[in-house]
């Protein structure tokens, strides 16, 4: 991809691909370090926080639940944890927001609950059953009477935020370098980020919508692809305020599903919504069972769909196999003794390491997939009958 660029930009006389190459790898090289020596530190920091809840459960006499440790670790929660030093978590509260029909509007922090161990205000945290990780309200029996409106501040949105601020340092910082070395090679940031947004402007947009066409689209395709990928980086870095599984949540990769959608629809001709309900294919095939337009209108579901779907299985694969490599230490532990453990932690921690180094690249080939196929969909959709 990156030479794809490079011949791009040589083509153009906007800079030689030496001197782009040379610019880029100065400035990667201590970033990919950094990230190296930061990922390397992810299976210890993992394997200290389970130390302790290991530790917990044995004086509970439990044994440790590798999928519910998993499921922990990559679910969104009413705080953000950061550490954990022996017996202290260190974790920041986050705004609690319920909308109740009995109790009206409920404003609180997530500290309340001390750690979801306790009722507050007549609301509780469950952790068993069919509501499970929700805020229940309860009665004075501690009965669960219904469920609030949740509308707090969890940690996935308090990362979408830290996102959010990142992209607009970055961006503004680019634009205004922009500004003052107008027709001069860039340089800096904008060194880095130029290239991209080109080649998604010429190999991306161009030829899935048309030289027409494209511009208009160009503004979402380039927040989504730059939104998808700081997510998917700062996800993978293990350090307060990063970490979040932003794009590990279906309800986020949901929301970007529906922008495509609904842009796609918007945007759509008369050519191809008759595509849609009437498409040019022998007549029993739509009558008297219209089965075509059935199948038709079935991939306009299916399209956002499999977009949501495709980013969120592959962001949230990568923490869960993480997770269960730190896991399988302290499942030998218990198997087999100390030994076995310390045994297992090498190779685990190498392969936690690999997987989480292959996440980044997974992090801008996701990306990159999600921006084509939307301008491969707004391209069908403004395409003109031939």
């Amino acid at each position: 991809m990156l030479k794809i660029i490079f011949n791009r930009l040589k083509k153009l006389n906007l800079l030689t691909a030496e001197h782009i190459e040379k610019k880029m790898m100065q400035i990667l090289r201590p970033i990919f370090f950094l990230i190296l020596v930061v990922f390397a530190g992810t299976g210890f920091v993992s394997a200290a926080d389970m130390t302790e809840k290991d530790a917990a459960n044995s004086h509970s006499e439990e044994s440790f639940e590798a999928g519910k440790y998993v499921i922990e670790h990559v679910s969104d929660a009413f705080e953000w944890h950061i550490a954990t030093f022996g017996e202290t978590h260190i974790s920041i509260p986050l705004p609690i927001i319920l909308y109740s029909s009995n109790k009206g509007w409920n404003f609180f922090m997530s500290s309340k609950f001390h750690h979801g161990h306790e009722a507050y205000n007549g609301f509780r945290i469950e952790h068993e059953g069919e509501n499970e990780g929700k805020i229940v309200e309860i009665n004075e029996n501690a009965e669960v009477v219904g469920l609030p409106i949740d509308l707090s501040i969890t940690k996935t949105v308090a990362g979408i935020f830290v996102s959010v601020i990142v992209l607009l340092l970055i961006f503004l910082n680019i634009a205004k370098s922009a500004q003052k070395r107008a027709n001069k090679a860039p340089a800096g940031l904008q060194n880095l980020f130029e290239p991209i947004i080109l080649f998604i402007r010429d190999e991306v947009a161009k030829p899935a919508i048309g030289e027409k066409k494209f511009e208009k689209f160009m503004p979402f395709l380039l927040t989504a692809f730059f939104f998808i990928l700081i997510n998917n980086l700062l996800g993978l870095v293990p350090i307060f305020p990063f970490g979040t599984n932003v794009t590990g949540n279906i309800a986020v990769t949901m929301v970007l599903a529906l922008f495509t959608f609904f842009i796609t629809s918007i945007n759509g001709n008369k050519h191809y919504w008759k595509e849609i309900y009437n498409p040019d294919v022998p007549w029993w095939l739509k009558y008297p069972v219209p089965l075509m337009p059935i199948v038709e209108l079935s991939g306009v579901i299916t399209k956002p769909f499999v977009l949501m779907v495709r980013l969120f299985a592959n962001m949230m694969a990568g923490h869960m196999i993480v997770t269960v490599f730190v896991s399988l230490i302290f499942i030998f532990n218990k198997l087999m003794g100390v030994e076995a453990g310390l045994g297992v932690s090498v190779v685990s921690v190498a392969f936690s390491v690999f997987i989480v180094l292959l996440d980044i690249l997974v992090s801008f080939i996701q990306a990159y997939v999600f921006t084509l196929l939307s301008a491969l969909y707004f391209g069908m959709a403004t395409s003109e009958h031939h």
